[in-house]
């Protein structure tokens, strides 16, 4: 799989799928319709958007969905995304704006501290 594109609904879906996987498409119709009031219509709709976009997997009997990308893959392609798009493409500036905005816990900056150091 190339580049991950994935819109706000389709990555909701994506969470049931991770969670729960294997999960019937069924089941993610009742989680969806009491989450977000979303008709059966809808939630199929972003399964087979999410199935062609090689995401997830679809298999009978049940309609079984099984996610093909991890959550992972879809948060490190949309921070890239986000660092393009918004901080032409400076992570510097990104950490920069990040930064100035939170307040972070002594254990947070430690942790990030030797995420760095440890950076190739």
């Amino acid at each position: 799989m190339d580049k991950i594109k994935i819109g706000d609904g389709e990555i909701r879906i994506m969470e049931y799928i991770w969670e729960e996987q294997p999960v019937k498409a069924g089941e993610l119709v009742i989680r969806a319709k009491e989450d977000y009031g979303w008709s059966k219509n809808t939630t199929y709709t972003m399964l087979k958007r999410l199935a062609e976009k090689g995401m997830i997997d679809r298999s009978d009997p049940g309609f079984v969905c099984r996610a093909l990308v991890t959550r992972e893959q879809v948060q490190q392609e949309e921070t890239r995304s986000l660092i393009d798009k918004v901080y032409n493409g400076s992570r510097k500036l990104f950490l920069t704006s990040f930064l100035s905005e939170e307040k972070l816990t002594e254990d947070e900056i430690e942790e990030i501290k030797k995420l760095i150091d440890a950076h190739p």
